[in-house]
């Protein structure tokens, strides 16, 4: 039995989150068109390093540029906003990133040495003149600063507007999920950018065989709830992407950097706690809600790759290339 669906049937719908978009296109001369953007996820809307949150990621497939993983991974807490571009502006938007939290936060590389950003990517130079590196570290701050708990835009918008999903118009894309039972409600999200497969890999349609020389692809997946979890569990949550993943069709290529990020608003951890102990609530790992949340995960990325097509429209690029909206 498939769960109920947030209000908004997006990532927004987890009470705090933000989403903002930069998109950028312009076209350049006959063979070179700027087709890209950045996206920002933001946990809450106070400041993040002061009241970081519990995560945990998914390497599920490597090829990918990611920045702060490695710490993320080790550390177990987001303390920046989360940042999505094209793979040669990782760079970029990790400054960008880092220029606004400078700017918003006081202590970083004076009272506190050091602040960790994460920035992913997906690979949009099908379309986009990925070699222009157009995204400027101005364009992070802007995503950042137009974020919103309204619903998010979804499809070419963002760091989506370039990527191509089995061999149409991908992008952004997102879904949510309600987790009940009879003391407990939450609320799971996902947001995706997609830019992989083929066609006749979709096996949510049949659309037959196109060749398309683009790149093996990527996407990035992005998961937030409100339930009580911590890293360890963060973690759990966000390898059960790959399910989703796999419902749509993907065979997660050689070439394909998979990536998924969790995180949870509950808990938040305090920067300047002035204590040596740290006392919080978390979940059962046997509780029926965890079932309920890894079914959520599978639900909202499936569904969010597959928003993703659904809500993207036709795109002109680079050397007159031209990726349709799919036929749904």
């Amino acid at each position: 039995m498939t769960l109920d669906k947030g209000k908004a049937n997006c990532i927004t719908d987890v009470i705090g989150v933000k989403v903002g978009h930069v998109t950028l296109y312009e076209k350049l001369d006959e063979n070179k068109t700027i087709c890209t953007g950045v996206t920002a996820i933001l946990p809450h809307e106070d400041n993040l390093f002061y009241k970081k949150v519990r995560a945990g990621s998914a390497i599920i497939n490597g090829y990918g540029k990611t920045t702060g993983l490695a710490q993320l991974e080790e550390i177990g807490l987001l303390e920046a906003p989360i940042m999505l571009t094209n793979t040669f502006s990782v760079g970029a938007v990790w400054q960008g990133t880092l220029e606004y939290m400078l700017q918003t936060t006081k202590d970083i590389g004076d009272t506190t040495s050091s602040i960790n950003i994460v920035v992913g990517e997906c690979n949009d130079s099908y379309l986009n003149s990925i070699r222009e590196q157009a995204v400027k570290p101005a364009h992070a701050i802007q995503a950042i600063e137009a974020a919103t708990e309204q619903p998010a835009t979804e499809g070419a918008v963002g760091a989506g507007k370039g990527m191509v999903c089995f061999g149409y118009k991908g992008g952004v894309g997102t879904a949510s999920r309600i987790i009940s039972t009879e003391k407990e409600h939450y609320t799971l999200g996902c947001l995706v950018v997609s830019n992989f497969g083929k066609r006749e890999e979709a096996l949510f349609a049949d659309w037959g065989k196109h060749k398309l020389e683009t790149p093996d692809g990527s996407i990035m997946m992005i998961v937030a709830t409100d339930a009580p979890l911590y890293d360890r569990q963060l973690n759990r949550l966000a390898k059960r992407c790959a399910a989703g993943l796999g419902r749509t069709g993907s065979h997660l290529d050689n070439g394909s950097g998979d990536i998924a990020i969790a995180f949870s608003t509950a808990n938040t951890y305090e920067h300047h706690a002035g204590k040596a102990d740290e006392t919080m609530v978390y979940l059962r790992d046997d509780h029926e809600v965890m079932n309920q949340l890894f079914q959520a995960v599978v639900e909202t990325t499936e569904e969010a790759v597959i928003r993703s097509l659904q809500m993207a429209e036709t795109t002109h690029g680079r050397q007159g290339r031209t990726i349709e909206k799919a036929p749904f």
